[in-house]
């Protein structure tokens, strides 16, 4: 958990709809997800029905947005969707699959590793408090359990980019903003928790867990022991 000055993440607000996202899936159908392709808006246009200005349109607003790279290449245009244009796709296609599959699971192996030590000060704020002991259903032990996650591990967690969470808002006291987050329903070694995923953080390979009681004693492990994580969407 950390505080910070900069608004809750809102993956919609970037988000095109209808035609535009269109031509995003068509483009990485393509290839153009690994490598540029090239193309006219007309080409575009005739793949989806639409006329040339109408595509030419489209990606113009996706070159805008950070979801397409455009390149002239003589009269034609070199097209790759960029890391956010695909991470968008995947969102997509986590709807699609929750329709017909059902809300997502997933498992990894990581290791206790100790954190910065601020886990306790963020969960002792009333603010956090109060929403966890009425979302959760419990008022957390005032500290997380860090959990070091291998390259493998960090690419599941990824994942939980798209899944329906537990919103923890963030809150502005005693003249600071404190941030959001979003919760996960977990399993350590079998024990219940949650996953909480900041806003902001500092790490970059570890993930955080929070619970009713301590985990480090309740399950019982300590830095370097091995634990395996599993997450449920929803």
């Amino acid at each position: 958990m950390t505080a910070s000055g900069a608004p809750a993440r809102d993956g919609n607000r970037s988000r095109p709809k209808g035609e535009p996202l269109a031509v995003l899936r068509l483009l990485a159908q393509l290839g153009a997800d690994r490598s540029p392709v090239v193309l006219t808006s007309g080409d575009v246009g005739a793949r989806l029905g639409v006329s040339q200005q109408a595509a030419d349109r489209y990606l113009v607003a996706l070159e805008r947005r950070g979801l397409l790279i455009r390149a002239m290449a003589q009269r034609r245009q070199r097209l790759q969707v960029t890391p956010a244009g695909l991470d968008l796709l995947r969102g997509e296609y986590h709807a699609y699959r929750r329709i017909f599959e059902g809300p997502g699971r997933l498992a990894f192996d990581g290791v206790v590793a100790s954190g910065l030590g601020e886990g306790r000060y963020y969960l002792s704020q009333p603010g956090y408090v109060l929403q966890f002991s009425e979302r959760l259903g419990y008022a957390p032990y005032p500290g997380t359990l860090n959990v070091r996650a291998s390259a493998a591990g960090l690419s599941q967690v990824a994942l939980i980019e798209h899944w329906a969470g537990i919103r923890i808002d963030g809150f502005q006291a005693s003249g600071r903003t404190f941030g959001g987050a979003t919760c996960f329903t977990a399993r350590l070694n079998g024990h219940p928790c949650h996953l909480i995923h900041p806003d902001r953080t500092h790490y970059q390979d570890v993930v955080e867990f929070v619970a009713p009681v301590c985990l480090r004693e309740a399950l019982p492990v300590k830095d370097g022991s091995p634990v395996r994580v599993e997450l449920e969407e929803l």
